[in-house]
C-alpha cells in the first residue's frame, strides 16, 4: 500500500459508535500517511448513490467536546501523527445561518483522502471511492490526482458501543470572544484539545496570551523553548486550519494576566484544571477594573501513556522538551574541512552544569576525552607553544621561582581588563587548537572511532569548527550558583558574577547539535548520556563504512 505525507480522514460513523473505533482507526491510517492527518466528522456520509456534495453541520456539544479529545487522547497515545480536528461544520448555528459552503484551504492540502465508511465489496467498488474523492475536494483543498482508502480496521468485539448519555450531553454555551493563555511550546496534543475547545466556544475572536520573556524562566529546560515567533507561526497554523472563520489574535504575555484584564469585550475564559485559579484570578483583576466577569470554562488534563520517571503525568511540553535531551536537535552540517575519523563531539557547557561528569560518562561508553583545560596547562609551561608568547607580551613578573607562568598572576591581570584578556586568548585559544588537532591525530592513528574535545570555551574560541557536532551541558541558573559555590568555595554574589561572564546556556544552545542536562538524579543523567550515545553510533554508522566493533581507545589524552 502506498504511503502518504498528508491525508484527511472522513468519520462517517455516529458519534455514539466512534469513541470505542477511534483507535484502530487511526492506527490504521497511520499506516498510510506519515505526517499530518486532518479529521473531519461527517455521521451519516453515503458513498454509494447520489453525490454529496457540502458537509452538514453538527451541533457543538459536550459529547462533541469529549469525542475531540478522545481523538487527540488516542493520537498520542498510539501514532505520533500532526492529527487536526477540523470544526468547519460543528457549531450551535442553525442550517440557515451557516455561511454558504465552500472550498477550505488547509495548510498541508491532502494527497490522500481515507473513511471509516466501509463498503459491502470490501472497498473494491470504485464508484464509492469516486463519492469520497469528489466529496474531500468539494470541501478542502487538495493535492491532484488525489488518492482515496477507504479503512478496515480491526474493531474488536462487533457491537461494541460506548452508549450516548442524552441527559449529560448538553449544547456548549458559545461567546463573542473568547481568551485563553499558555506558552504553546512544541505544539502538542493537549494544547489542541485546548484550542478546539476555544474554537467551539468562540463566535466571533479568540484572543491567546503566549507567555514570552519573564514568564519562561521558571520553565523546565527553558533553554529549548521554541522562539515566540515561531510558536506564533505554528499555533496560527494550526487555528486557521482547524477554524478559519473566527478572528486570532495572538499576542505576547510577560505577566499572568495580559489583556484578560483590560479587554473589555472579552466573555469567556478557558482554563485547564490545573489553571482554574488562574481564572478566577483574572475575574478578580477585572472587578478592580471595573469590567464585567467572564465565564470560566475548564477543561480536564489529558494524561500521558509515555511519560517518563521524570516527567509529569498529564501530556505537557516540559515533558516534550525532556525528551528533546540527547537527541540530535538539527540535521548536521557537512564539515568537510576535518577528517572523518575520529569522529568529534565537542563537549561544553557553563561552570557548574556538570559537563565533566558527562565526559567521564562518555569515557566509560568508550570515547577518547580530550581535556582541554590539560591542554592549557601544556601551552603555559616552558617550551609548551604559547610559554614564550605570553612572557613576551605580560612581561616576566608572571613567572615563578622555577621558571613557570604563575597563573594566579596572569589572572589578576586579564581578568579584570577585556583588552588584556583578548590578547591572553589570542595566544592560548591557537596554542590550545593545535595541541589538539594533534591529539586527534594520534587518535586517528590509533583507529580510535570518537573523540570527545572537553572545553568550556569551546564556542568563545571558534573550536567548534573542528568538531563533528557540538554537545551543551544545561543546568539551571540557581543550580549552577549553589554547585560552584560549594565546589569552589566562594560566596553566592562571586558564583553569580561568574556566571554572568560566560556565555548563557540558552546561547550555547542556539549553536548545539545535542543538548544534556544533569539536574536530575545520576541514573537520569545516565539514561540521557546513553540515549545520546547510542544515537550517535546509530549517526556514524549510517555515515561510513567503519565496522561497527572497530577500536576504541578509553584513556584521556
Amino acid at each position: 500500500m502506498s504511503v502518504f505525507r498528508t491525508g484527511v480522514l472522513i468519520l462517517t460513523s455516529p458519534l455514539s459508535a466512534l469513541a470505542v473505533r477511534l483507535a484502530p482507526i487511526l492506527a490504521s491510517a497511520s499506516k498510510i500517511v506519515q505526517d499530518t492527518l486532518y479529521v473531519h466528522f461527517q455521521p451519516g456520509l453515503l458513498l454509494t448513490g447520489p453525490s454529496q456534495p457540502g458537509s452538514t453541520s453538527i451541533p457543538a456539544t459536550s459529547e462533541v467536546c469529549s469525542l475531540i479529545s478522545r481523538l487527540y487522547s488516542d493520537a498520542d497515545s498510539h501514532t505520533h501523527l500532526d492529527i487536526r480536528v477540523l470544526l468547519t461544520n460543528i457549531n450551535n448555528q442553525s442550517p440557515q445561518q451557516l455561511p454558504l459552503a465552500s472550498v477550505q484551504n488547509l495548510s498541508h492540502p491532502p494527497e490522500v483522502v481515507l473513511t471509516d465508511f466501509q463498503s459491502s465489496d470490501g472497498g473494491q467498488y470504485n464508484p464509492a471511492k469516486q463519492q469520497l474523492e469528489r466529496y474531500a475536494a468539494n470541501c478542502y483543498s487538495c493535492q491532484p490526482n488525489l488518492a482515496s482508502v477507504l479503512l478496515y480496521p480491526d474493531y474488536g468485539s462487533p457491537g461494541e458501543l460506548i452508549p450516548s448519555d442524552s441527559a449529560a450531553d448538553t449544547t456548549l454555551e458559545s461567546y463573542s470572544d473568547v481568551v485563553v493563555g499558555g506558552t504553546f511550546d512544541r505544539l502538542h496534543n493537549a494544547h489542541k484539545i485546548l484550542l478546539s475547545v476555544c474554537c467551539l466556544l468562540a463566535e466571533t475572536r479568540l484572543l491567546v496570551g503566549m507567555a514570552d520573556k519573564e514568564l519562561l524562566e521558571s520553565k523546565v529546560l527553558k533553554e529549548l523553548i521554541e522562539p515566540y515567533e515561531q510558536r506564533v507561526e505554528k499555533l496560527s497554523q494550526f487555528l486557521v486550519d482547524v477554524k478559519p472563520s473566527l478572528l486570532y489574535d495572538v499576542v505576547p504575555i510577560c505577566d499572568p494576566y495580559g489583556p484578560s484584564i483590560t479587554d473589555p469585550d472579552l466573555k469567556c475564559i478557558v482554563v485547564s484544571e490545573e489553571t482554574q485559579r488562574g481564572g478566577l484570578a483574572v475575574n478578580r483583576k477585572r472587578q478592580e477594573n471595573e469590567l464585567s466577569e467572564l465565564a470560566v470554562h475548564e477543561i480536564k488534563l489529558v494524561k500521558d501513556a509515555r511519560h517518563a520517571e521524570n516527567e509529569e503525568e498529564k501530556i505537557s511540553s516540559s515533558s516534550f522538551r525532556n525528551r528533546l535531551l540527547g537527541t540530535l536537535l538539527r540535521p548536521l552540517k557537512v564539515n568537510n574541512s576535518i577528517p572523518a575519523k575520529p569522529y568529534v563531539i565537542g563537549l561544553t557547557g557553563g561552570s557548574g552544569s556538570g559537563k565533566s561528569s558527562i565526559a567521564k560518562r562518555l569515557e566509560d561508553l568508550g570515547a577518547a576525552v580530550i581535556d582541554c583545560d590539560k591542554l592549557g596547562h601544556q601551552c603555559y609551561m616552558p617550551g609548551g607553544p604559547a610559554y614564550e608568547q605570553v612572557i613576551n607580551e605580560f612581561g616576566s613578573d608572571i613567572l615563578c621561582p622555577d621558571g613557570t607562568i604563575d597563573r594566579k598572576a596572569m589572572g589578576s591581570k586579564v581578568f579584570t581588563d577585556k583588552e588584556q584578556l583578548k590578547k591572553l586568548t589570542d595566544i592560548v585559544w591557537p596554542a590550545i587548537a593545535m595541541l589538539a588537532k594533534k591529539t586527534m591525530e594520534e587518535a586517528a592513528s590509533q583507529g580510535i572511532s570518537v573523540c570527545v574535545l572537553d572545553a568550556a570555551v569551546l564556542l568563545e574560541a571558534g573550536w567548534n569548527s573542528m568538531v563533528h557536532e557540538v554537545w551543551t551541558v544545561i543546568i539551571p541558573e540557581k543550580e549552577a550558583v549553589t554547585r560552584v559555590m560549594g565546589r569552589d568555595g566562594i560566596s553566592e554574589e562571586q558564583a553569580k558574577k561568574r556566571l554572568a561572564n560566560q556565555m548563557s546556556s540558552s546561547q550555547r544552545v542556539q549553536l548545539s547539535d545535542v543538548v544534556l542536562c544533569t539536574i536530575w538524579e545520576p541514573d537520569v543523567t545516565q539514561k540521557q548520556v546513553q540515549k545520546a550515545w547510542d544515537l550517535l553510533q546509530q549517526r556514524i554508522n549510517q555515515e561510513s563504512d567503519r565496522p561497527r566493533n572497530s577500536p576504541v581507545f578509553k584513556s584521556r589524552f
